[in-house]
């Protein structure tokens, strides 16, 4: 089944840091609930865009969501005290947002990570760069498994970004992405696929359809998950409808279920 990581809850957005600074805490609540009666498989939470409050943003909004959560929260940091300090109050085996084979980056997360009971984020990304070719990405994919293997992160609990990248700079980007997720899973069968997806269509028209058409040949191609929002009804409504067409809907349960909640629509 494919897997919604909802991006709402980040100070970056102007109402959420709002309602951070405020303290105001029926906002996020009312939020995070919309997001999992969406179909929310995760809620990232990411306090990073007020600079110098992070530790005690990040602690407010674990403490304001984790009560109303029903399901696991994205402790999204580059910083892994923070990350440290979020893990140990979290309940559920949480996802970490993010590692990637920059040097710097990846030398702070590694000791973090070391015996951690948690998914990981691994952005193909290293010190050269965005990927330029899908061999870029898969030599990319192939590090960040083994090494995070090495650690005692499971392939199961590894969520690979390959990095989505915009096709009005180039049209090759689109099949550069796909062509590598399918080599990816063919070789590791087990991993997860995820990434944030609306790059695809920076500085075109009409980006909401490019999106929603990608989604699906992604989902086709091997990713089981994506990062967005879960309150946009039309990209909702194509996962579940693609999910159910890939045969990942037993008995077409979810599809029917979001067509009664209103939530798919012809």
């Amino acid at each position: 089944m494919f897997e919604v990581i909802g991006e709402r809850i980040n100070t970056s957005r102007k109402l959420v840091q709002a309602a951070v600074a405020e303290r105001d805490a029926d906002y996020i609540i009312i939020d995070v609930t919309k997001q999992q009666e969406a179909g929310a498989a995760f809620i990232d939470v990411n306090a990073g865009a007020r600079i110098g409050h992070e530790e005690g943003d990040m602690k407010w909004l674990i403490d304001t969501i984790q009560p109303i959560a029903t399901v696991p929260l994205t402790l999204d940091s580059p910083d892994p005290a923070i990350l440290e300090m979020a893990f140990q109050m979290v309940e559920n085996t949480p996802m970490i947002n993010s590692i990637s084979l920059e040097k710097e980056r990846f030398d702070a997360m590694m000791p973090f990570l070391s015996g951690k009971d948690c998914k990981v984020i691994a952005l193909c990304m290293d010190d050269a760069g965005m990927p330029n070719s899908a061999d870029d990405i898969v030599d990319r994919a192939k590090r960040l498994v083994k090494e995070l293997n090495t650690i005692g992160i499971g392939t199961s609990d590894i969520y690979l970004d390959p990095l989505v990248q915009p096709i009005s700079t180039d049209t090759a980007k689109g099949v550069m992405v796909l062509d590598a997720v399918r080599t990816i899973k063919s070789e590791f069968p087990e991993v997860h696929i995820t990434g944030g997806l609306s790059n695809i269509s920076y500085g075109l028209p009409q980006r909401k359809i490019i999106n929603r058409t990608f989604v699906t040949l992604m989902m086709d191609a091997g990713m089981d998950s994506a990062i967005i929002d879960p309150l946009d009804n039309k990209i909702m409504a194509t996962i579940k409808t693609a999910d159910m067409l890939l045969g990942n809907d037993s008995f077409c349960m979810n599809y029917l279920k979001g067509v009664r909640a209103g939530q798919i629509e012809s």
